[in-house]
């Protein structure tokens, strides 16, 4: 159940191979929310969230956000990311982030050796600030949770995927009890929320989608989880409205050219050419920042989507 929870909600096509690729990307996104929030607004020092009792996070760890979240390039935020863990060993972001890109290479091992520092580290945060530390200590039983389905299948390690589900509820509320009008707090439950309700038969997006709207921050992260959000649940024309406004506020990220591209497509479906034709555009604004900024497998994810549609085009153009 966690890792169909983790599986959809993502800017990936609707494969298991696009599923796996995508999972951690907007994992980072919902356990890594603080720093994202430091990039929408970078003037503000020490907690973009809060005008009183503000949170400090490191400077290492949020350019490493910056450049993930902005410009969305995971090579050179995974290089900066090597220097947060040694100049800001305490704080819990840098190894959900490292447990993300461990996913997205397929090392089961640095995936459960991140997932785990993720928790332990948020556990200690707890001391002395219980708000973040439940919050990432969420986050961490998520990532553990993660790692439990991919080493063990669906079948053998569902039982032990919803041991950590409920830790993860239990932080996130412990979290809320302390500030249910926090940004972070409300953008973090937000994504899991919509995660959860886009897969699960019996659960109700409108509250979470609600929380996104109403509650979270930066907009641009917002928007693009509203965007997945409606992609999932096939409303395929609030999902294109949403991504249209993140890449207003951020219009040089291929991630959202990616993620646009594949809204057509869901929109165009095999019959609407100039829908598919745009997507076409889209993808190859993405792909062409790819090889400087994505991995290797989200680069050849990216590179048979795109051809996949070509071929839908060519279907739809040629002579009958």
């Amino acid at each position: 159940m966690l890792t169909q929870a983790t599986s959809r909600f993502m800017v990936t096509e609707f494969s298991p191979q696009g599923r796996r690729w995508g999972a951690l990307r907007h994992l980072v996104a919902v356990g890594a929310t603080l720093a994202a929030i430091v990039l929408a607004h970078p003037a503000l020092a020490g907690d973009p969230f809060r005008t009183e009792n503000p949170r400090a996070i490191g400077d290492t760890t949020e350019r490493a956000f910056r450049v993930l979240f902005q410009e969305g390039n995971y090579q050179e935020s995974n290089n900066i990311l090597k220097d947060a863990a040694k100049e800001e060993p305490k704080e819990p972001l840098i190894y959900a982030m490292k447990a993300a890109f461990a996913y997205l290479e397929e090392d089961w091992d640095d995936l459960d050796t991140y997932a785990s520092r993720t928790r332990e580290t948020a556990e200690e945060l707890t001391t002395t600030d219980a708000l973040r530390g439940n919050l990432y200590t969420a986050v961490g039983h998520f990532l553990e949770g993660a790692y439990i389905i991919s080493r063990e299948g669906t079948i053998r390690g569902t039982p032990k995927a919803l041991n950590k589900l409920q830790q993860v509820f239990h932080h996130l509320g412990e979290a809320e009890k302390i500030s249910a009008e926090d940004p972070e707090v409300n953008l973090i439950k937000g994504f899991m929320d919509l995660m959860l309700a886009v897969n699960l038969p019996f659960a109700d997006p409108a509250e979470a989608i609600q929380r996104l709207r109403d509650y979270a921050g930066p907009d641009y992260l917002a928007y693009r989880g509203l965007a997945l959000g409606y992609r999932d649940l096939d409303q395929q024309a609030e999902a294109l409205a949403a991504v249209n406004q993140a890449l207003q506020i951020t219009p040089d990220n291929p991630e959202l050219f990616y993620l646009k591209a594949q809204i057509l497509v869901e929109k165009g479906g095999d019959r609407d050419l100039a829908l598919l034709q745009e997507a076409q555009a889209n993808f190859d604004a993405a792909l062409a920042q790819a090889p400087a900024k994505f991995p290797p497998g989200l680069q050849r994810q990216l590179q048979k989507e795109r051809d996949r549609n070509a071929r839908r085009i060519q279907r739809l153009t040629a002579p009958s």
